[in-house]
């Protein structure tokens, strides 16, 4: 990039007539214009150098597998696609100005084709894999490893190695913010370019937002992978995706793991810390590295087993030591019934912020004193209910709600029958426009919930049914399943004021 001991603004052009015709600032913004087009020209040449000196010599080679090859090029022919309609768009532009002409605007050309460069986050996410792939077969094949240096010594490539070229995609798109920045403080507001530019930049730091994300994703999934084919989870009723959804908090994460202790006894364990829950485990075959980037290598033959059931985050406090000042790395996790007191290596690991997630839950919110009646609900119980697990058993509750009121009843286990009794009390507004509606789910720890059916029922309907007659129960279908009903006793009580007709 251009710094303060290289002004571009002299360099650009050769016919000093021109440039003393320019303010000092418009000349600075011609400036890093060529700037950025002679280094997004010499970014398309090394990106069809790549093809041209490593790709096809090591694909005629048969020393890679097709998908090895894949796997360290990953979507190369893309992104030459991209830049090159970007440099010919550049290009374009500047020849409409003449070499030593002004070139009036480029916003609109940056925006509209960084809009258009999505292929980076793919390249960029899959890119870490390729290099240590290269990485491992240039350290087991010495043979490998000459060949490489050989179609390493083009002149073109000044000496570099692959693995230096296979960065650029990455570091080029770090730059265009910088070069966009650069035009745009030497751009007035009043510029007819200025907005467009404005956008640009936009454009260019959310696209270093994506590839960013992606690369997070990326590695976020593969340690997910690895978590699963290393940690053993006997004793877990539901069998257990780490790499899926979670219940309510979408995609799951893992934020954090680690080396803790037990206080009394100083037994090690290893934490694994997820967006929705909390996993201790211990070592059945010790891995002889350390560091969490180790530990997670493909190469790694770590062995881990639950040492508990997963402590949801939403069911946990965590407290540090009463004497904040105290040297000693401990803290505690106090959940339902239980506190876990433990400790860490030290004071910084300690120290590390445990996310605790917000636990969603519905509440029931009551209406103003000014309701016309209220409706007592029991839901007594559901019968023939079809569940999606193998052995045909459900974990059920049942949901009820009449516009923003909502109740939850409690979960009960392995059954497609489930006895609940359960009492809400909903307050009405309306007669004519209030709905009961019953929905029940089986309930899931690590997935979302599975939907069992749904009822509706009018309350208009409910008067009609009920006026004058007192508490009735009812069966009533579930909808959107092949299966299932539900039973319950409806109890309509209208104050003494006049209803809404």
């Amino acid at each position: 990039m251009t710094t303060s001991d290289s002004d571009p603004s002299q360099q650009w052009c050769t016919d000093l007539s021109t440039l003393d015709s320019m303010s000092p600032q418009e000349r600075k913004r011609q400036g890093y214009i060529h700037e950025l087009i002679e280094t997004e020209e010499k970014y398309n040449e090394d990106l069809q150098l790549v093809l041209e000196v490593f790709h096809k010599p090591m694909s005629e080679s048969g020393r890679l597998t097709e998908a090895e090859m894949s796997m360290i090029f990953v979507n190369w022919k893309e992104l030459i696609q991209c830049n090159s309609k970007m440099l010919k768009a550049l290009k374009t532009r500047k020849k409409t100005g003449g070499e030593n002409m002004p070139v009036h605007m480029i916003g609109d050309i940056l925006a509209s084709e960084l809009s258009h460069m999505q292929a980076y986050i793919r390249f960029c996410s899959c890119q870490l894999n390729g290099a240590t792939l290269l990485q491992q077969r240039t350290d087991q094949e010495p043979d490998f490893k000459t060949f490489l240096k050989k179609i390493a010594t083009d002149y073109r490539c000044k000496g570099m190695p692959l693995s230096s070229f296979l960065l650029k995609p990455m570091q080029r798109i770090t730059r265009y913010p910088l070069h966009i920045k650069n035009i745009l403080e030497s751009t007035p507001e009043s510029h007819v370019d200025y907005v467009q530019l404005l956008e640009a930049l936009e454009k260019a730091e959310l696209l270093c937002s994506q590839v960013n994300e992606g690369v997070r994703e990326k590695e976020n999934s593969e340690r997910l992978e690895w978590i699963q084919s290393h940690v053993q989870c006997e004793g877990i009723t539901e069998n257990l995706t780490f790499n899926s959804l979670t219940n309510c908090l979408g995609p799951r994460k893992l934020l954090h793991s680690g080396k803790v202790f037990k206080t009394k006894s100083n037994k090690e364990l290893y934490a694994f810390l997820f967006n929705d829950f909390l996993l201790f485990t211990q070592a059945v075959r010790q891995f002889t590295s350390s560091g969490t980037d180790k530990l997670f290598s493909p190469k790694s033959n770590t062995q881990y087993k639950m040492y508990k059931q997963p402590v949801f985050l939403n069911e946990v406090l965590v407290k540090l030591p009463s004497d904040p000042s105290s040297d000693e790395p401990v803290f505690h996790i106090s959940h339902i019934d239980r506190v876990y007191t433990l400790k860490t290596e030290n004071i910084n690991e300690r120290n590390v912020k445990i996310v605790q997630t917000e636990n969603i839950k519905y509440f029931s919110r009551s209406m103003k004193a000014s309701g016309i009646g209220r409706l007592l609900v029991t839901i007594l119980e559901a019968t023939e209910l079809k569940s999606s697990k193998p052995n045909g058993k459900s974990n059920p509750y049942c949901e009820v709600t009449m516009g923003s009121q909502c109740y939850t009843s409690r979960t009960i286990n392995d059954t497609v029958n489930p006895k609940w009794s359960f009492n809400c009390q909903f307050h009405i507004k309306d007669l004519y426009q209030d709905v009961l509606c019953i929905t029940i789910f089986e309930r899931e720890q690590f997935l979302p919930d599975d939907f069992l059916g749904r009822t509706e029922v009018p309350l208009a309907t409910i008067k009609k049914e009920l006026e004058n007659k007192g508490p009735s129960t009812r069966r009533l279908l579930l909808h959107e399943v092949p299966t299932g009903e539900v039973w319950v006793r409806l109890d309509l009580q209208l104050f003494d004021h006049k209803a809404p007709k």
